[in-house]
């Protein structure tokens, strides 16, 4: 487990680096955190380290947004935020994106934590307390 403690959005690209070594042998990388806290940010931040050349923002109205990197490999970032059960995650195929070998960055995984219980995943759970914000990885 590491924690990075009171970081600045200036931190981003280093912490962005360190999250992305950390994660090297995953494939599903879930992120956890309240409404604000800054999951998405930390997600532009990465995808940008990865080598991703498209836009990237949130898929919070279409589920998932699929991200190209320079080397031609594919980003999947799934926002589960507004999903109304588990079927329609999996009518989505959502199996087929986590066995796809691409890395799968996941917002509001606690919508589909029955599905990721067999999933061995980089966990990055971001708060923020107090202006102040913190982040924790596990793996």
């Amino acid at each position: 487990m590491s924690i990075l403690n009171n970081y600045q959005l200036t931190d981003l690209p280093m912490i962005s680096n360190y999250i992305i070594e950390k994660g090297l042998d995953y494939k599903i990388w879930i992120f956890d955190g309240e409404m604000g806290a800054g999951k998405t940010t930390l997600i532009k931040s990465i995808c940008k380290n990865l080598g991703v050349i498209d836009e990237v923002s949130s898929p919070t109205f279409s589920i998932v947004n699929e991200y190209k990197m320079v080397d031609g490999k594919t980003v999947y970032h799934f926002d589960f935020y507004r999903i109304k059960s588990i079927e329609e995650v999996y009518d989505m195929g959502v199996e087929d994106y986590f066995s796809s070998g691409n890395i799968c960055l996941i917002e509001w995984p606690e919508k589909i934590r029955e599905i990721l219980e067999n999933e061995i995943a980089l966990q990055i759970f971001i708060n923020l307390k107090n202006s102040q914000r913190f982040i924790e990885i596990n793996r």
